[in-house]
């Protein structure tokens, strides 16, 4: 079962929309399913026990084996989030969608790219931007990212066009840039603790800090404060982007054990979705953020029901037909 929740709706709730008609024909019976990513009316799973990855068109209802890329079968542990990405292509209602993903090869950042009309991979190794003359005016706008290695010593990221790929290496740090001193070392304890949690997407990065709880609560967290960074456009530094309004961290302050998120920009607005469980109960935050006004906003969700239920994955899905 797929639930759905859209911003530009006045119902104010979830809707639900059963794929296992669609699936039972390919997919045998036990097998388990991961969600991975979606684009449009696209959705792409891996399966648990075949390590297969298939496509579901939710209007076509129909269901298409993606061939095993360069790599091989992959189990669901292997796929990032923020490391791939569903491109739709052709004309609208076409079904057609290109399928990339991140991955390090002998140590070398490559990507691989499906192409469901030729239903055929290409596996290309990304070119290092360190000490590539670049052109005038030649920046990373409209390029998509696929995040590679996270890290706080170490971030990698592949850029590459919408048509012509050209795939390259970006390595921000915080060693430079127009930071004017807000690297996030001494303020937020920059480090991969339980407290601090990091989502990346589309060449952004949300840090979301937390505090614990008292002592009766012991796995009990509260967020605190988040961030937003972005690569700078030649891709060496992470910049500062905005932090988020004290009056919205009272809005979304709940207890949580368990947090994890997805993030992605699109047009200018950089949307994000926090997903955390408390004693079996999961709760979403929806914030958004538009960069051009520099405006916070938080978009409430009803409760989705699911206490007790196993989560699949996340993502966001812009010009999905509910």
């Amino acid at each position: 079962m797929l639930m759905g929740f859209t911003d530009r709706s006045a119902s104010n709730r979830w809707f639900k929309i059963s794929i296992a008609k669609i699936l039972e024909p390919v997919v045998p019976p036990g097998e388990v399913f991961y969600f991975l990513t979606a684009s449009g009316n696209i959705f792409l799973f891996a399966c648990n026990r075949d390590k297969e990855v298939m496509a579901v068109d939710l209007m076509a209802k129909t269901v298409k084996k993606v061939p095993p890329s360069p790599l091989g079968p992959r189990g669901t542990s292997s796929w990032r989030r923020s490391g791939m990405k569903l491109v739709p292509c052709g004309p609208p209602g076409s079904g057609r969608f290109r399928f990339l993903f991140a991955e390090l090869v002998e140590d070398r950042p490559t990507l691989f790219v499906y192409d469901s009309e030729t239903d055929d991979w290409k596996r290309m190794e990304a070119e290092e931007t360190e000490g590539r003359s670049r052109s005038r005016g030649e920046g990373l706008d409209g390029r998509i990212f696929l995040h590679l290695v996270n890290g706080p010593g170490s971030n990698v990221i592949i850029s590459c066009g919408s048509e012509s790929l050209s795939p390259l290496v970006l390595r921000p740090g915080f060693s430079g840039g127009g930071n004017q001193g807000r690297e996030p070392n001494g303020r937020l304890g920059w480090d991969y603790s339980a407290n601090l949690i990091h989502v990346y997407g589309d060449g952004h990065m949300m840090i979301v800090k937390s505090s614990d709880g008292d002592a009766a609560r012991k796995r009990t967290r509260f967020l605190e404060r988040i961030e937003i960074w972005g690569s700078s456009e030649d891709g060496r530094n992470w910049e500062f982007v905005s932090e988020i309004p004290r009056n919205l961290v009272g809005q979304i302050e709940k207890p949580y054990g368990v947090l994890m998120g997805c993030l992605e920009e699109r047009g200018g607005i950089i949307r994000a979705c926090l997903v955390s469980n408390w004693e079996g109960a999961w709760d979403m935050i929806w914030l958004s953020y538009d960069k051009a006004r520099g405006h916070w906003a938080y978009v409430p969700i009803p409760d989705s029901k699911m206490t007790g239920s196993n989560l699949a994955g996340i993502s966001f899905s812009t010009g999905l037909n509910l």
